[in-house]
């Protein structure tokens, strides 16, 4: 499904009147809260209610009135639709779109594509997998030199021997 986006996943229960734990995929994770509704399981469900609690997410859901029910729900990916999502500002990209690019340097070698990213704390760090797999810093025109979504290609500033 090309037009769902995953931005969380169910991963615990709260009480006893249905409501759930969330990991957000989001930055800040507040951010899952903004859209509704979610896609869960092939079920369309309204966020009722949500708020940061610790370190986590929690959430109720309609129709979900009960820890049975939302026990039912452990382990769903939650999902919402492209549309739902802010649009990118120029030199911004959700990193689902990044995800499978074939990366090739400055010096026309293909490293591979990217496989995921990971959150770093100074910067977001690309995964790269091809002969070898690869962490690449995400530093937009200092290492990550062209960004074509259109074409599905990453130009970077990397040695290929690194």
């Amino acid at each position: 499904m090309p037009n769902l986006i995953t931005v969380g996943n169910i991963n615990g229960l709260h009480g006893v009147q249905g409501w759930v734990k969330v990991f957000s995929y989001t930055d800040p994770i507040s951010n899952i809260l903004d859209y509704s509704p979610w896609q869960l399981q092939g079920k369309t469900l309204q966020l009722l209610s949500g708020q940061v609690h610790g370190k986590g997410i929690i959430a109720q859901l309609d129709s979900i009135n009960e820890r049975d029910a939302a026990a039912l729900l452990l382990g769903s990916d939650i999902m919402v639709y492209r549309d739902q999502l802010p649009a990118e500002q120029e030199n911004e990209y959700y990193w689902t779109d990044l995800i499978g690019l074939t990366v090739t340097n400055c010096e026309n070698i293909i490293l591979g594509q990217v496989d995921h990213l990971m959150e770093t704390g100074a910067n977001d760090v690309l995964v790269v997998k091809g002969e070898q797999q690869r962490m690449i810093p995400f530093v937009l025109q200092h290492v990550v030199i062209k960004v074509d979504l259109t074409q599905r290609t990453m130009l970077v500033d990397w040695d290929a021997d690194f």
